[in-house]
Order: C-alpha cells, then sequence, then structure tokens
C-alpha cells in the first residue's frame, strides 16, 4: 500500500513494510487475524463532489480497507496462470485456487505456486495497456506491473510515483495463446498421439484417451496419420505424443521417439504451429530421436497452453528462473475514458500471472465490511486507522472558511467497525463536531455504536444529530451467508432499540430487498413489524443495486445458493444496474401499505440529515422512501441505491 496521500510530516523512515505515513503496524490477541495499521493523516474531512445527489456535503472515514490507498484491478476477462499449467479469467478466479506467482530468491526471481487467498469485484477508470508481443491488457490506473526497473504502476499520479511509459519493459513470459477447441479433430489427434507414443499409464491421460475414444467406432481408424492433418488434429496430436513420451524439466521441453514417421509428424505440427525447434541424432542404446522445443520459457509456456497436454505434472514451471532477456516493450497506455468492471485477487506471493506479464496484488481485502469477518478466514484482514483523526479534524473545524455544512460517517467506511472498540476515535470526533456547532449522521451496522450513544444524546441537545442502522433481513442463515461476521439482525435491532430509549431519532434502511428471497409480503411484514417494535424513527427501503463488478459476483452466489432464481434476476435486471421499473413499482406499494400498517410512514419534512427517520424527505430520489413512488426511469436512480450490504 501507498499512503502519501495521507503523509503529515514526509518523514523517510516512516517507509515501513511500504507504507509512507505509517506510524506502526500492530496485531492483538482479542482481534486475532488482524493487523491494524496505524496512520498520521493529514485530513479527514472528504467533500462529496459538486453535483452529487447525496443530501450532504462531507464525509469522514477514521477507518479505512487498503481498497482506498492502493487497489490494483484487472478486466475480468484477463487470462491468469493457473498452477496446473492452464489458464482461468481473472472473474472466474476462486479462493484456494492454485496460481502462479513468483518469488526472489537472493538477485534472481522464480516463479512459484501460490493459494489464491481473496477475491473481489470492483469498478474503476480503465486503462489499455499495448505490448510489443500484442499482448493487450486492460487495468486500472493504480495497477502494478513489474519491469526491468521494479514494480510500476499503470498511470502517473500527482505523487509522482514510478509509471509505466512507453518503452518500460515488462517481465513477461509471453502472451498466452488460446486453449486448443475440444472438437473432434483435436480428439482424433490426441489418441493418435499417445497410440504412436505407446500410450501413457498416467490416469489423466488414459483418463482423457479412454473419454475421447467413446466418441469414434474404431481405433485403428485414429492411429493412422493423416496426409494433410487440420491445425486441430496437429494440436491434439502433439499433446497426445507428449504425455506419452515427452518431458519438461530443467527448463527443456522435448518428445522422443523412435519412429521417423512420428518424428515427422511432430516437427510438420510444430512448424505449422509456428515452434521452432531441433531434432537430435539417433540414440543408439535408447532407439530414439528427440525434439527439442527452442525459445525458453515463453515458448515453452506457449506449447503447453496451446496443445494443452493433460498430465499436469508435465506443465509445471515451479522454480523456473525468470531470464533477464523475459521482458517485453509497452506500446502504449491509452484511458478509455470509461468505468469498467475489474477485479482483485489477493495472493501468497503477492502476485500472478496476468496474460503473461508479472502483475501485483493489493494484500488485503478491499470494502469495510471485510474488516468485520470473523477470525481464521481464508484472507488476511488489514485496517488502515487515522490514529490523529480527532485532532486533525478538530484543526479543520476551527478554520475561518469552515461553514458547519453537514457531516456523513458511515457513507464508506463503518466507523463503529470492530477496530473502534479498540481505539476509541468516534468519541473525540463526536466532540470535535459537536463543539464546532457541525451537524452530522451516522450510518452503522455495528454495535459498538451502544458505548457512545449517551455522548451522542448530550451533544444531540446543541446540534442536529441523526443516527441510521442497516438491517436487510432477519433469516439469519440467509444473514449469515450475505452478511457474515457482521452483527445479526437481533443485534441491530437492540441497538435501534436503545438509540430511541436514549432519545435520539434512529431510522433503518432495510437493504438491499433480494427479489424472491426478502421481498414476499410475510418477510417484510415481519422485518417491519420488528423495526417498529424496536421503536424505529422512520425506514427507507432499498432495492438490491447490481453495478458491474457487484453484478457478477452476485450471479456466482445466486447460481450456487438458489439456481431457480437465476432466471428471474435475468429478466429483473434486464436493463442495467438497478431493477426494472415494474418491480419497483411494485416492491414500493407493496412497502408503502405495510410502512402504514406499522405507523413507520414519513413524518412532516425537515432538513436532510442523510438518514431515514424524522429527516427521510430529504433522502434522494431512487433510494424508494416509502411510500414514494419509485422513479421513472433507471437513469433518475441515485447514489442512495448504493448504501446497500453487498
Amino acid at each position: 500500500m501507498r499512503w502519501d496521500g495521507q503523509r503529515a510530516d514526509g518523514a523517510a523512515e516512516q517507509a515501513l513494510l511500504g507504507m509512507d505515513g505509517l506510524v506502526r503496524s500492530v496485531r492483538s490477541p482479542e482481534f486475532d487475524g488482524v493487523t491494524f495499521h496505524e496512520v498520521y493523516a493529514k485530513s479527514v474531512l472528504t467533500k462529496v463532489p459538486s453535483g452529487s445527489p447525496m443530501p450532504f456535503s462531507w464525509t469522514i472515514n477514521p477507518y479505512r480497507g487498503c481498497s482506498h490507498a492502493c487497489t490494483y484491478c484487472l478486466a475480468g476477462e484477463t487470462e491468469i496462470l493457473m498452477a496446473d499449467g492452464r489458464t482461468k479469467a481473472l472473474s472466474e478466479i476462486q479462493v484456494g485456487d492454485e496460481v502462479y506467482g513468483t518469488e526472489q530468491e537472493g538477485s534472481r526471481r522464480r516463479y512459484a505456486r501460490t493459494r489464491v487467498l481473496a477475491h473481489w469485484p470492483s469498478v474503476k477508470h480503465a486503462y489499455r495497456v499495448a505490448l510489443e508481443d500484442g499482448t493487450e491488457l486492460v487495468a486500472s490506473g493504480d495497477h502494478r506491473f513489474l519491469t526491468d526497473r521494479g514494480w510500476k504502476q499503470v498511470g502517473a499520479t500527482p505523487a509522482r510515483e514510478p509509471h509505466l511509459m512507453p518503452g518500460s519493459k515488462l517481465v513477461s513470459s509471453g502472451r498466452f495463446p488460446a486453449p486448443p477447441l475440444d472438437d473432434a479433430e483435436y480428439r482424433a489427434g490426441y489418441v493418435c498421439g499417445t497410440v504412436k507414443g505407446n500410450g501413457s499409464a498416467d490416469p489423466e491421460a488414459s483418463d482423457r484417451s479412454r473419454m475421447y475414444l467413446e466418441g469414434f467406432r474404431s481405433l485403428s481408424d485414429l492411429s493412422e496419420l493423416p496426409a494433410a492433418p487440420s491445425v486441430g488434429w496437429q494440436k491434439g496430436f502433439l499433446a497426445g505424443v507428449f504425455d506419452a513420451q515427452g518431458g519438461y524439466s530443467r527448463g527443456v521441453l522435448r518428445i522422443s521417439n523412435g519412429d521417423e514417421s512420428v518424428l515427422t509428424a511432430v516437427s510438420e505440427a510444430l512448424r505449422a504451429l509456428g515452434f521452432r525447434h531441433t531434432i537430435g541424432d539417433y540414440e543408439q542404446a535408447a532407439a530414439r530421436r528427440t525434439v527439442r522445443l527452442l525459445g525458453g520459457l515463453a515458448e515453452q509456456v506457449r506449447f503447453l497452453l496451446t496443445v494443452d497436454p493433460a498430465i499436469t505434472r508435465k506443465r509445471s514451471i515451479h522454480g523456473l528462473p525468470i531470464r533477464a532477456s523475459a521482458r517485453v516493450g509497452v506500446v502504449s497506455i491509452e484511458p478509455l475514458g470509461i468505468e469498467l468492471p475489474l477485479f482483485d485477487i489477493t495472493t501468497g506471493t503477492g502476485d500472478f500471472i496476468a496474460n503473461g506479464v508479472v502483475a501485483h496484488n493489493c494484500f488485503a481485502r478491499n470494502t469495510h465490511t471485510y474488516l468485520e469477518f470473523d477470525s481464521g478466514k481464508d484472507f488476511d484482514t488489514q485496517v488502515v486507522v487515522k490514529v490523529n483523526a480527532p485532532e486533525v479534524l478538530t484543526a479543520q473545524l476551527r478554520k475561518p472558511g469552515w461553514k458547519r455544512e453537514h457531516v456523513a460517517m458511515g457513507t464508506n467506511t463503518d466507523p463503529y467497525q470492530r477496530a473502534e472498540g479498540r481505539y476509541k476515535l468516534m468519541p473525540r470526533i463526536i466532540r470535535a463536531l459537536a463543539d464546532s456547532g457541525t451537524p452530522f449522521s451516522i450510518l452503522t451496522k455495528g454495535t459498538v455504536l451502544i458505548r457512545d450513544l449517551p455522548l451522542l444524546g448530550a451533544v444531540a441537545k446543541d446540534v442536529p444529530v441523526g443516527l441510521g442502522v442497516s438491517i436487510a433481513l432477519l433469516d439469519r442463515d440467509l444473514q449469515r451467508k450475505l452478511e457474515p461476521g457482521t452483527p445479526s439482525p437481533q443485534a441491530r435491532l437492540d441497538l435501534v432499540r436503545r438509540a430511541r430509549d436514549a432519545g435520539l431519532s434512529c431510522g433503518v434502511f432495510i437493504a438491499p430487498i433480494l427479489p424472491g428471497l426478502t421481498d414476499s409480503e410475510e418477510a417484510l411484514d415481519a422485518l417491519l413489524a420488528a423495526i417498529a417494535d424496536a421503536g424505529a424513527s422512520g425506514v427507507t427501503v432499498l432495492p438490491l443495486h447490481l453495478r458491474p463488478g457487484a453484478r457478477e459476483w452476485f450471479a456466482q452466489w445466486l447460481s450456487a445458493e438458489h439456481p431457480a432464481l437465476v432466471t428471474k434476476y435475468r429478466e429483473l435486471y434486464r436493463g442495467g444496474s438497478y431493477v426494472n421499473k415494474a418491480y419497483r413499482q411494485r416492491l414500493s406499494e407493496r412497502a408503502a401499505r405495510l410502512i402504514r400498517r406499522h405507523g413507520l410512514e414519513p413524518r412532516a419534512p425537515k432538513p436532510a440529515r442523510g438518514v431515514p427517520g424524522d429527516d427521510n424527505a430529504g433522502w434522494p430520489e431512487g433510494a424508494i422512501p416509502a411510500p414514494r413512488r419509485p422513479a421513472d426511469s433507471d437513469a433518475s436512480m441515485t447514489k442512495g441505491d448504493q448504501l446497500r450490504l453487498l
């Protein structure tokens, strides 16, 4: 991670673990598996961009996940080199998968198998990086690639960090070719190759041969070398003969055979696919000749991906060194001018191979919700703490230009996540805001807020204070799957009850409403009854919003957990990120009726404070603050939809 934007003093000696401005990194027994990175911030007030529909102008985030300082993203279709020697699209990678990364050994870097610890989507401004060998990579501006001069990010930044330029040399094993088409020609070639190589006892090769044979009537027809083979047949033939009589070790890829007709067929197939090679002299003792592939690791990887042999152990590049010659020049870096769904992963080595290029990854997940997960998960949780946030905020609020505009907290990272129990930043932040006469609101699903209810009750006598709690559903089993590690619905309802008992206005965001799962009359009625019983000031109903990135993740979850609903969701979200107008209308009418039933309808409008309840009228259109009608078109939907639990 890079913290130049948070530095207060510029002290070079603070550049520890790659984080400038870092005070220290600590672990604590009560937060097993969590590392706290304590930093000195120079600013904690964040201005909301002009023109935003949000009902507030400023936010404060005393805690940040690493995505807000270091998010490394690539397009989902980018092919990643897996530990079995094959490739998989980045969007399809799963936690627990094994991929190839690299490890530094002295002055040399070697390829190494590593496990994926985390995988998540995001939406970022995209750049296209074109390389001399024809490779094109779509990445975010802060993604880093390994060059002959160290790690460099894609786009230039005001901090003048090392970045790519035309002519930069990336470390690469070469552009990944497309895998062969698994058709009848390829299968016939593979069977012929294994026959000509006298078969293979390896289970992976024999299983593939048996499966391929099921599609043909006679083995004898497949054992003959065709006079004019297709390219597909040649790819299958090379894979079969390599599985039977090939080898790959110590950086040498070879195929041996004693039949001149077979050697000729191998040589012709290699030439047809553009592979340079040599054929050695006849070895009398072994009664064979050996074909060796030329061109080093790049050509060896290209061969393995192009022909796709079955035997995994023969495809290993683990431990092979990255040669000084493994460099490819950058031709251009082009901002695409649009935001695209991109993906991040965390690996054990801190990097991975993306379309041949060594790419850096982020070492922690990217949203505050991950900071609330239970310990023992398959990822490392990293929490960045602005330990001087209250003092910096106090100084900012004292400036003559401060106009005491509303400040919203909880719009990006939850200020009452578990770390707050340790650092206790919020009481001093609350006092600083109140002492300056600044109105504020807090949105949370963290029950640590209970600690500060007496303080909030006291300052609410002097400045407007709004509280909001996110509660999506009552079903505990479904909640565990959607929001693992967060406080239970009952715990959050108790938080609402305690806030109201303390004399504070406290509304509830029912978000996100999941079509077919949590939107039934019975489910909403039960939830609203519980919310009303807790004494909530009001509610805001938010249907599920599937922006790019989240859409792909949710689709995977839905397919695995509720496959019968996949078709329904495709129809509902056919028009984009927002559920269609007809569904919004039905949901609004149903919610409005139930809200009235439970006495939670909006009261007289008051100045917006960024939370539902007494100030509900100030919330932007599109969040469906019942009983309002939903917006007439998707274009009018706003960022209010994005305050959701997914």
